[in-house]
């Protein structure tokens, strides 16, 4: 039994060990509490990376919410946060945009993105999906006071 444990936890350890960190002193539990109170929801994705190189280094949200093309309300298109994440310099300049995510228009999406202030190298894309989703620029405004609180 315990031997069976053994590589599984020695792969969890080496993937945490070799993943990029947040700057300090921001921490991922003083970030996870200010996102989670300026935007927290079931369906939020917050993912912060290396605008040079779209390699995240926070994710707040679930796989799921994370990984799903969402409609990009600036065209016809969809996009997903992490796509998004890689478009480098494009993200540079900080968007915000809403719409409809059904057809029926009882769901929305909202997103928000720009550069982590204080952090040249660093770029949020923020979702959210769902009945009663704050337009994107509400959730860019939440997220620059949560990410002051979490020591930006």
């Amino acid at each position: 039994m315990i031997r069976n444990l053994i590589a599984p936890i020695g792969l969890a350890i080496l993937a945490v060990s070799c993943a990029p960190n947040l700057p300090t002193p921001v921490t991922k539990s003083s970030l996870d509490g200010a996102i989670s109170e300026a935007i927290g929801d079931p369906n939020t994705c917050l993912m912060i990376g290396k605008i040079a190189t779209g390699e995240v280094v926070y994710r707040f949200g679930s796989h799921v919410i994370c990984g799903k093309p969402w409609p990009s309300c600036t065209d016809q298109g969809v996009t997903s946060p992490s796509d998004l994440l890689k478009s480098g310099p494009k993200i540079r300049t900080g968007a915000t945009s809403s719409c409809r995510s059904s057809a029926d228009g009882s769901r929305g999406v909202s997103w928000a993105s720009g550069p982590v202030v204080n952090h040249a190298d660093l770029a949020y894309v923020a979702v959210m999906e769902g009945p009663n989703v704050p337009p994107g620029i509400v959730i860019a405004d939440k997220l620059r006071s949560a990410f002051k609180t979490a020591g930006f």
